[in-house]
């Protein structure tokens, strides 16, 4: 039957001559008309020209243009994103420039330095970009304009995985760091963006375990008080172009779908006119129960769009249609999201003739170029923090020494850290020793790995970990001093991992102790990225610095220190905690409950902002103007700063400000300001300080405002947040509301 149905239609076809109609012309592939249309016009404005192209595209051509890995779109010239990484260097197939790891960074405290870093990360950004567009054939050189960075995520969680990629506990000074930063990334230019920032993880993303299914209980006071200033900061002042949101959710909702989050906050109070792009595999999460919950891709895409988020992986491509036909996503929604996304690609001069951007005239020879090492040299210089130095055992006199003991498992390593890309001769601490040395004998031994469980069966580490430490310790008492280089590694620390303790892995305790006993005169180098609670250390070792994954300059950076070639400046972007007691739970969000500098219960190990020099520095003269005043004033603050010793050295000078009488609990002090300062010998120099009164606010959960109470306050500058040098009162005489911010929605 089948056969013979079939071949009578054959003979009707054929009989009259029948065709099949012909296919309907792909929306993707016809060509545009032959007149130029507006959005080529370079003489047209930015917003002119993304409606017009925006008005040219296809429902399935929208949904490739929010795929972040989409096809190219060729019918209007719009390429893959390509989007790339470049947290402390740019990620490629070849070398590129390796700075320190962004916690190191923090540790400068010097904005001026992190925006030049950035402007030299852009430089070989944009290069790698214009060396592909010279030449298509080259493997690996299509790399687009869109970079995911920096991570301005708070380091709120001592245990965190990922600190390496953050700068510190302190909003304020992460707000600081990260607007320099994104401003070095994307250009000064008035019309084109050099490159596009993307900044991570928005927000309240802390903690890697069940980091894609978990809520944080979080107060509304404390997502505006602690969670979002530093958010705020690199939207409205920076104007960062994306936003990624994180995995995780805030008071029962995803953020992926957090319209309050997304929509409300950002876009509505902070204005923010960039767009949002899902963290990888963030729709997915939707739809794999996140919260318990269990929807479609087209449902879960649909809410992803209408919450804010505009940008994705290929489930928005594939579900964005059927969501607009099923009306659950609107088109006023879908064009604003294109719209979002093609400004910014329209900024990166994509579809401009190359000739016509000034970045497009940058180099390859940028790339890796002996201005950007010496630059690597010298943020790893100003990133050491001195722990100890007791008796001014360092520097140390390298013209005396005739036996060095260069010990432990990071003495002969290099941790690039996280998105990092590859390093060109990186510097191992080793090496950096040798390179600062002629004349003396090294006696190297690694002592241990780095933990306990690297090799290959209990009876033969058993028996290496005995070697090596007996090796370790006769390497000590031969030497005059001995150098010791002890901490962490992704393999302890990183992404999707945190650490489950603050302290040293016990092989390394142990060497530790052993080398000290063999040789007293034993200098400690941490180099780790999080925080490390070492109260035996502290006790015992003659002199620790804190030397972190300091990029491809490390090891001459630590040596240079080590042997007075550079005055230690680094400071602590945050508190090493004198205990593993002393830190409240890791799912108490709130940091009123014993989390930072601000609210920390006893005295920590070391405080944020801590940092010895070889330096001594004296504070005097600290004047407010005025000391009364209302609450919509700026208040001027300046401090003499002298350099009492016969080294030149850096001094970071801290601001800090505190209510007297609270109505509410308030920190004891919050860091409001900071300068770094070069001093000669004997050399003083006058500070300036600009604090807007609204600084003194807190956030009011009744009020949903930020509020200045009239009252006492103090002004307070200081070496660190417990060194306070000088205080200063102040008088508000009048209180303020500010602006009203969206209450937090209740759970969908």
């Amino acid at each position: 039957m089948k056969s013979e149905t079939h071949f009578l239609a054959v003979v009707i076809a054929t009989s009259f001559h029948l065709v099949a109609p012909a296919a309907e012309p792909n929306p993707l592939t016809v060509p545009l008309a032959a007149e130029k249309p507006l959005y080529l016009n370079t003489d047209a404005s930015v917003d002119r020209r993304v409606a017009d192209l925006v008005s040219r595209l296809t429902l399935e051509e929208k949904g490739v243009a929010l795929n972040h890995n989409g096809p190219d779109l060729d019918r209007v010239g719009l390429r893959s994103d390509k989007w790339n990484q470049c947290l402390h260097g740019v990620v490629w197939t070849k070398p590129t420039t390796m700075f320190p790891v962004s916690i190191a960074m923090a540790a400068t405290w010097d904005t001026n330095l992190v925006h030049q870093e950035a402007v030299a990360i852009s430089d070989e950004a944009r290069a790698i970009y214009n060396g592909w567009h010279q030449d298509p054939s080259v493997a690996g050189a299509h790399k687009g304009l869109i970079y995911r960075a920096p991570v301005i995520n708070i380091s709120r969680n001592p245990y965190w995985g990922r600190i390496n990629e953050c700068y510190g506990e302190d909003p304020f000074l992460t707000g600081r760091i990260g607007v320099a930063y994104v401003e070095g990334l994307q250009g000064d230019d008035p019309h084109y963006l050099k490159i596009a920032a993307t900044l991570k993880h928005f927000a309240v993303n802390n903690v890697e375990k069940n980091r894609q299914s978990l809520s944080a209980a979080v107060p509304e006071r404390m997502l505006y008080e602690y969670w979002f200033p530093h958010w705020r900061d690199c939207v409205v002042e920076a104007h960062a172009q994306s936003l990624m949101a994180s995995y995780n959710g805030i008071n029962g909702t995803p953020d992926n779908i957090n319209h309050w989050l997304l929509t409300d906050v950002l876009k509505n109070l902070w204005h923010h006119e960039g767009f949002v792009v899902s963290d990888l595999g963030g729709v997915n999460t939707m739809v794999n129960g996140h919260f318990g919950r269990q929807i479609t891709f087209v449902d879960a895409v649909a809410q992803s769009l209408m919450a804010g988020c505009d940008f994705s992986d290929k489930e928005f491509m594939d579900n964005i249609p059927p969501a607009v036909r099923a009306n659950k996503l609107t088109e006023a929604r879908l064009n604003d999201a294109v719209t979002r996304v093609l400004r910014t690609r329209m900024r990166l001069g994509e579809f401009d003739p190359q000739d016509e951007n000034p970045y497009s005239k940058i180099s390859t020879n940028v790339i890796c170029s002996p201005d950007h090492r010496q630059l690597a040299l010298k943020s790893a210089r100003e990133a050491v923090v001195l722990l100890e130095n007791k008796n001014d055992f360092l520097p140390l006199d390298k013209t005396k020494l005739k036996t060095i003991a260069v010990i432990g498992p990071h003495a002969d390593l290099f941790t690039p850290g996280g998105y990092s890309g590859l390093a060109k001769n990186p510097v191992k601490p080793l090496e950096g020793i040798r390179n600062h040395i002629s004349g003396a004998e090294i006696i190297y031994a690694a002592g241990c790995e780095i933990a306990t469980g690297q090799r290959r069966n209990a009876s033969a580490q058993a028996n290496d970990e005995s070697d090596e430490l007996q090796k370790a310790m006769d390497a000590a008492k031969r030497a005059e001093v001995a150098l010791l280089y002890l901490g962490t590694t992704t393999a302890i620390e990183a992404e999707g991992r945190d650490r489950t303790s603050l302290e040293l892995p016990a092989n390394q305790q142990k060497l530790a102790e052993a080398v000290i006993a063999a040789n007293p005169k034993t200098v400690v180098v941490l180099m780790s990225a999080g925080p490390l609670t070492v109260p035996w250390l502290k006790k015992h070792a003659r002199a620790m610095l804190q030397g972190w994954w300091l990029g491809e300059e490390g090891g001459n950076a630590i040596s240079e220190v080590i042997f007075g070639n550079m005055n230690p400046s680094g400071r602590l972007p945050y508190t090493i905690y004198a205990s593993e007691a002393q830190v409240p739970p890791q799912d108490e969000y709130d940091i009123t409950k014993g989390f930072t500098y601000m609210y920390v219960k006893g005295a920590p190990l070391y405080p944020f902002g801590f940092g010895l020099s070889y330096s001594k520095f004296r504070y005097s003269k600290l004047r407010v103007t005025p000391e009364n005043i209302s609450a919509g004033q700026d208040i001027s603050v300046t401090v003499d700063v002298e350099n009492t010793s016969r080294r030149a050295g850096d001094d970071v000078v801290q601001l800090y400000t505190r209510e007297i009488n609270p109505s509410i609990v308030r920190p004891v002090r919050e860091l409001r300001g900071f300068q770094r300062v070069s001093l000669q010998p004997r050399e003083t120099k006058t500070l300036t300080f600009t604090v807007p009164a609204e600084k003194l606010s807190f956030y009011d959960e009744t009020k949903h405002a930020f509020v200045v109470e009239p009252g006492k306050y103090e002004v307070q500058v200081g070496a660190s947040s417990t060194d306070i040098r000088a205080t200063a009162g102040l008088q508000v005489t009048t209180g303020r509301v500010g602006e009203k911010c969206p209450p937090i929605a209740p759970a969908k």
